[in-house]
């Protein structure tokens, strides 16, 4: 079995094998990728509450100061194990982050409009798991009429 084919890297994750980085050799260690790890950690299929844990573990204990931490990757991977529940193996996919484009220059100032507070990554977020059509109900909710949805949310 090749230990570091994505299937078994997510098990090991999944089983909080702490050890596992200690086991890879040297060649293994610099293949290794610890970032995606954290990427597809952030990532299940599941119940909302279920894919919510795992978003919220991955970026409270892994996404905060990732890359500070690029000389450890031991500790990284350590943190990367931290967000699974521990309820056995899960199916984690890979989310691509949306092109930017004129219509998410709007949907970004829209939701910074709506979100004062919101930093850039949690914008980006949301802009990633919703659709153009979802912000339009969420300002359709919010009492925009037909015409300032237009104007905000469309290129």
């Amino acid at each position: 079995m090749d230990k570091l084919s994505l299937n078994n890297e997510l098990a090991q994750l999944d089983s909080k094998n702490r050890n596992f980085y200690d086991e890879l050799d040297g060649t293994e260690k610099k293949k290794f990728s610890t970032y995606l790890m954290m990427k597809y950690s952030a990532n299940v299929e599941g119940s909302a509450d279920f894919q919510e844990w795992y978003l919220r573990a991955c970026n409270e204990r892994v996404n905060k100061n990732f890359f500070d931490l690029g000389q450890h990757p031991k500790l990284q991977w350590l943190l990367c194990t931290s967000v699974s529940p521990g309820m056995g193996n899960q199916r984690h996919y890979w989310l691509n982050s949306k092109k930017s484009n004129k219509t998410n220059a709007k949907l970004k100032k829209f939701l910074l409009q709506q979100y004062p507070t919101y930093k850039d990554d949690e914008i980006e977020l949301l802009l990633t798991i919703n659709t153009e059509e979802d912000l339009a109900r969420l300002a359709e909710q919010l009492g925009m009429s037909d015409k300032e949805i237009r104007q905000q949310l469309k290129a």
